[in-house]
């Protein structure tokens, strides 16, 4: 019995293989800026519309997000420690569809009016953090991929010489 073939534009090839790449790219830059974002307009700005949607602890939440962004963007750019950081990266954004996003509907753009100033928009749904949540399972269950410090490791351990009575796997 024979293996089917895909239907897609990249067959099985060595060019298949980098389909993590975008992903890669686009979630963890994503994280990072939205960090970088809370620390530069200041983390009690943040834990303040925190405090305001009744959410606990919102000084240490603040933090916390923050760091998970920054962090964990960082992490998904370089590909590393994918399995671990894609966790408290997915919390962060289910936490923000719950709390924010979620009574604004699923639609990220929802155009109100034009005028002389330009575009104006209302509050984005949680059709984004869903994309995210997408990129993030895509990494977790197929892997960070090439160039990925994941990769490298990986790469290492099946290279590495096995000793006599080693039990690794």
């Amino acid at each position: 019995m024979s293996t089917p073939t895909p239907i897609g534009l990249c067959p099985p090839t060595r060019v298949a293989r980098w389909w993590p790449a975008p992903i890669r790219l686009i979630v963890g830059y994503g994280f990072l800026a939205h960090g970088l974002a809370k620390l530069a307009h200041g983390e009690d700005r943040f834990a303040h519309i925190l405090g305001a949607l009744r959410l606990p602890a919102a000084d240490a939440l603040a933090w916390m997000t923050v760091g998970v962004e920054i962090l964990g963007g960082l992490a998904v750019l370089a590909g590393a420690l994918t399995p671990l950081v894609v966790w408290p990266m997915a919390v962060v954004l289910i936490v923000a569809i719950v709390t924010v996003h979620l009574p604004n509907g699923f639609s990220s753009i929802k155009l109100q009016s034009v005028d002389a100033a330009g575009a104006h928009f209302g509050q984005p749904g949680y059709e984004t953090d869903l994309l995210y949540l997408a990129g993030l399972l895509a990494l977790l269950v197929g892997g960070a991929g090439p160039l990925s410090l994941d990769e490298a490791i990986a790469r290492r351990l099946r290279a590495r010489p096995r000793t006599p009575g080693d039990q690794s796997g």
